[in-house]
């Protein structure tokens, strides 16, 4: 059953980005009608307004992390804010931010259905499959690094975060779209199995097959979070973003993939990350992303059985 009940959530921050701006991200999204868009498809829509958190203190890395301390504050209260949604039976959107936050997203989420008894699948919308350590790290920006602290690689008060360790399995993961992946990621990701449908599958054997695979074996049981990533798409249709990789899905493979989770039924929490206004073109990021979200809770062309 489709939960009706939507709550935003916004996180202005980049604290664990390479750019600034991904902090103006939230404020984008609403400028671009999100609330509006979802309420006309007959959902009723709070907007929980923002979360606090500390200044981007715009430092080096320590011991392979940059803002380490302030990453984890920001996740918290992500993780505390999703978590209370979700037991209210409601349907959190995540506004980012940079996409550090998935990790305090997904913790909550994995709490929430260890305390329901369901199975969990995430799908990752991204170009990067944000599986980096501080040892294989070249950057130290805790954005690359939210998938693997999810699965039980990373500092002790983020990996702890969801309350168990790992918070969840590689299995549970799949990653779509994913065109850039730093070489000790790459034998980290093949060692631990993770589940990846990059851009090479998507180009072989088209976006359908890749989100039939992705979306395999959902079940009424099931609680499928989306983490979607704004640079998961060509930048030449969505530029706002700082950490841009070409040869990303089109404008059609996109809708085609949000349209094919929808048909689902099965989507229980969102979040929507990386959207960076400073590098946008008059909003057209935020408000493709919208469209797409909209994709996401059923529009379609077309009445369909």
């Amino acid at each position: 059953m489709s939960i009706r009940q939507i709550s935003l959530i916004g996180a202005p921050t980049d604290i664990g980005a390479g750019a600034r701006g991904a902090s103006m991200g939230p404020e984008a999204l609403r400028v671009a009608g999100i609330a509006a868009t979802l309420a006309a498809h007959g959902l009723e829509v709070a907007d929980r307004g923002n979360l606090a958190g500390p200044a981007n203190p715009w430092l080096p890395p320590e011991g392979g992390y940059r803002h380490l301390a302030e990453v984890t504050a920001w996740n918290q209260a992500v993780h505390d804010a999703m978590l209370a949604e979700l037991r209210a039976d409601r349907l959190p959107i995540l506004l980012g931010g940079d996409h550090c936050l998935g990790l305090g997203s997904i913790s909550a989420v994995a709490r929430h259905c260890r305390e329901r008894g369901r199975k969990l699948r995430v799908l990752w919308l991204d170009a990067h499959a944000d599986f980096n350590t501080s040892a294989l790290t070249p950057s130290g920006n805790l954005h690359g690094m939210p998938v693997a602290c999810l699965c039980g690689h990373g500092p002790q008060a983020l990996v702890e975060m969801s309350g168990a360790v790992p918070a969840i399995d590689p299995k549970w993961v799949r990653q779509i779209g994913i065109r850039s992946v730093d070489p000790g990621e790459k034998r980290f990701v093949h060692e631990v199995g993770l589940e990846v449908f990059d851009m090479r599958f998507i180009d072989e054997h088209g976006m359908r097959h890749a989100m039939e695979l992705a979306l395999a074996t959902l079940d009424a049981n099931t609680h499928l979070h989306v983490s979607f990533d704004v640079d998961f798409l060509d930048p030449d249709i969505a530029p706002g973003v700082g950490t841009t990789v070409r040869g990303g899905p089109t404008y059609r493979e996109a809708q085609l993939c949000m349209e094919m989770i929808a048909d689902t039924g099965r989507l229980a929490s969102l979040d929507v990350m990386e959207l960076n206004p400073a590098l946008d073109l008059r909003n057209q990021t935020a408000e493709l992303a919208v469209d797409l979200i909209e994709s996401l809770f059923g529009k379609s062309t077309l009445m369909r059985a």
